[in-house]
């Protein structure tokens, strides 16, 4: 099958699993097409599914992502050492772990198509991110807290891992209760990413976006954590800050320098 063929594929299976949706009509256009497809991965329920299913979602996946453009970190240049700033897709990076900023249920977002890092990673890593993480979730046995991490296979990513961790929610002034707990999220990110084998890892802009917390103390306080986790334990972990938006950028780099 060629892609336009695995992605009928994989829409008729997903609508077939939906009662209210198995008599939806599927539109000509391809574009269209990757809208419903990621729209019925994003509400998809955590469960099982075949293993025909999966061959071909990997494989159309993976095409997906290299279509994008794979980056690795010898296109990146460093801005001290150890330290990297990339403007990107995260979901295009190959390094041993990237970060997903999650929500306390862990295990993904559900709205369809919406913009979020967390629903872009479960979306081009397959359904079985979604099912992974709702097995950590059940064994844990409550919601994720807030500055701890979880790792995962990072299924049909370029990178070989996913830590999640869940940022601090801001609604109002920013107390230093909720600095401590971002601080902590990139703590935690690090020692699991060490503690896994990783020699490589990129951050997003955790707890930033509709958690509301202030972009540019959020990244004064990733760049000196990571700064100081480094200097603490003599680290050589590769660490990439990874952003979307230009402002962002711009944040960064002058804290960067």
């Amino acid at each position: 099958m060629n892609q336009a063929e695995k992605r009928l594929f994989l829409l008729k299976r997903l609508l077939e699993e939906q009662a209210s949706y198995r008599n939806m009509e599927i539109p000509s256009d391809a574009a269209e097409q990757r809208l419903l497809l990621r729209s019925l991965f994003n509400i998809r329920m955590p469960g099982r599914i075949d293993e025909s299913f999966l061959k071909v979602q990997d494989e159309y996946l993976r095409e997906e992502t290299k279509q994008k453009g794979i980056a690795t970190l010898a296109d990146l240049t460093t801005v001290e050492p150890g330290l990297y700033l990339w403007q990107g897709d995260i979901t295009t990076l190959a390094c041993d772990a990237i970060v997903n900023a999650a929500n306390s249920g862990m295990t993904g977002c559900y709205q369809p198509c919406h913009n979020c890092i967390d629903n872009c990673i479960h979306t081009y890593a397959g359904i079985q991110l979604r099912n992974a993480c709702a097995e950590i979730m059940k064994k844990q046995g409550y919601e994720e807290p807030t500055g701890q991490a979880k790792i995962t296979p990072a299924y049909n990513l370029p990178c070989k891992y996913v830590i999640h961790t869940v940022g601090p929610i801001v609604q109002g002034s920013l107390t230093i209760k909720q600095e401590k707990q971002l601080s902590s999220c990139y703590r935690s990110c690090l020692a699991l990413a060490e503690k896994t084998g990783c020699k490589s890892m990129a951050f997003c802009c955790i707890s930033t976006g509709i958690f509301g917390f202030p972009q540019q103390r959020a990244a004064e306080i990733a760049v000196q954590t990571v700064r100081n986790y480094k200097a603490e334990r003599n680290s050589t972990i590769k660490v990439v800050f990874n952003v979307f938006k230009d402002v962002d950028y711009e944040i960064y780099r002058d804290i960067l320098g």
